[in-house]
Order: structure tokens, then C-alpha cells, then sequence
């Protein structure tokens, strides 16, 4: 049987996945080629079923794409604060029956959406001991992943597919633009695409031309 990871006295009732209450307990087997042993991970109903979904190699990447599946799932819900800044939405004039309610619970349904995005969990150990793959630093997506925005995304890519998907962009454009002039310019990259949707290859091509030449004066 899966033996229970050592839980925080202050983590108690909380889901690894998302920091969210939990209220299941995730039981993960080892296969021949998994770095750890079976563990049972504490987690709320929503990652236990996507958990269950997405065993893959280890409890790690098994970590990598719940927050995955759940940035498509809250997609919507984390567009609010690309879109809105909590000011803005104060100051709108939502006050319709239909909107209203919109203005009220938008900004307080974009944080919880962010949080458990952006939730860590905690080291996982048993008994005490540090699992491995936490002694040597190797499990954590975001040694490897990308933050923009106040958004811990589990890499670069799925930022990108993530603001392709919201703002209806060219994803491939917006890789390319990326690609030019870097992740640490990734809103510089976003905004450029946001002016220029729906252009032709031709334009794209043109642009990226014209951002070369520049970088090279």
C-alpha cells in the first residue's frame, strides 16, 4: 500500500496539488522506472480526478499536469486579471443585474485561481526523509518553469499556449517573437501580437524582420 508523505502541522487538510482544502487522498503506485517510492498524496476532489488521469513517471510530472489541466479548466477566470486590474473592475460600471455580479466575484475568483496555480505544495518525505528527487533539486517544476504576470506556469510553452488561448493569438507568431527577443520580454512579445491579430504570414514575417534589424542597430 502507499505509504502517507509526511504532512505539515500547518498543512493539514490541504491539497499538495493546490493548496486548496483536501478532502481525498491521491494514491500513487511506483512503476519499475518511477524515482520514488508509492505515496499517498492529501488532495482536494478536483486534483484527485486529475491526478488519477495523469500518472506519467512520477508524482512530479503527475504534479506538472494537474496544473496544467487546471490553468485549461480556470482559463477563463485567469484571463480576468490579463484583462482587468481589481481598480479597474471597481470602477467599472457593472452594476446591472446580468454584470453585477461579475464586478463582485471576478477579482476574488481570479486570486483563487492564481493561487492554486501558483501553489508549491510542500517537500515531499517520508518518515522524515527527504525524498530523493527533493535532496538532489530535481523535482520542482519550477526550477524549470516560467512566472509572468504573478502566474507560475509549469514552462514556457504552456505560458505561451495559455495567452495564445485567451487573447485569440498566433501562437506560432508569438513564439517566434519570443523566440527574438527573449522570455525576460515576454508582455513585450504579447503586446506586439495583440496588435497585429490576424495579419498574414507575409506581415509576421515582416515584423520579425523589422525587430531584427532593429536589435542588430
Amino acid at each position: 500500500m502507499p505509504t502517507l508523505i509526511d504532512i505539515p502541522f500547518d498543512k493539514r487538510h490541504t491539497c499538495w496539488f493546490c493548496n486548496e482544502p483536501s478532502n481525498h487522498i491521491f494514491d500513487y503506485y511506483r512503476m519499475t522506472h518511477t524515482p520514488h517510492p508509492s505515496l499517498a498524496i492529501p488532495a482536494c476532489k478536483e486534483c484527485h480526478m486529475l491526478a488519477k488521469k495523469n500518472l506519467l513517471t512520477s508524482i512530479w510530472d503527475c504534479r506538472d499536469a494537474v496544473k496544467d489541466n487546471l490553468m485549461n479548466i480556470y482559463s477563463k477566470d485567469l484571463a480576468i486579471g490579463i484583462n482587468w486590474t481589481e481598480q479597474e473592475l471597481k470602477e467599472s460600471e457593472f452594476d446591472c443585474m446580468i454584470f453585477g455580479g461579475f464586478k463582485k466575484s471576478a477579482w476574488m475568483m481570479y486570486q483563487i485561481a492564481q493561487s492554486r496555480m501558483n501553489a508549491r505544495g510542500w517537500p515531499l518525505s517520508l518518515d522524515g526523509v527527504l525524498l530523493e528527487g527533493e535532496i538532489a533539486g530535481d523535482s520542482s517544476q519550477y526550477q524549470t518553469g516560467f512566472e509572468f504576470d504573478d502566474i507560475v506556469f509549469t514552462s514556457l510553452t504552456k505560458a505561451i499556449s495559455h495567452y495564445s488561448q485567451t487573447l485569440s493569438l498566433d501562437s506560432g507568431f508569438l513564439q517566434q517573437l519570443i523566440t527574438l527577443l527573449g522570455k525576460a520580454k515576454f508582455g513585450h512579445a504579447v503586446k506586439i501580437a495583440r496588435l497585429n491579430i490576424g495579419i498574414s504570414p507575409g506581415n509576421q514575417r515582416r515584423i520579425l524582420d523589422e525587430l531584427t534589424e532593429d536589435m542588430d542597430q
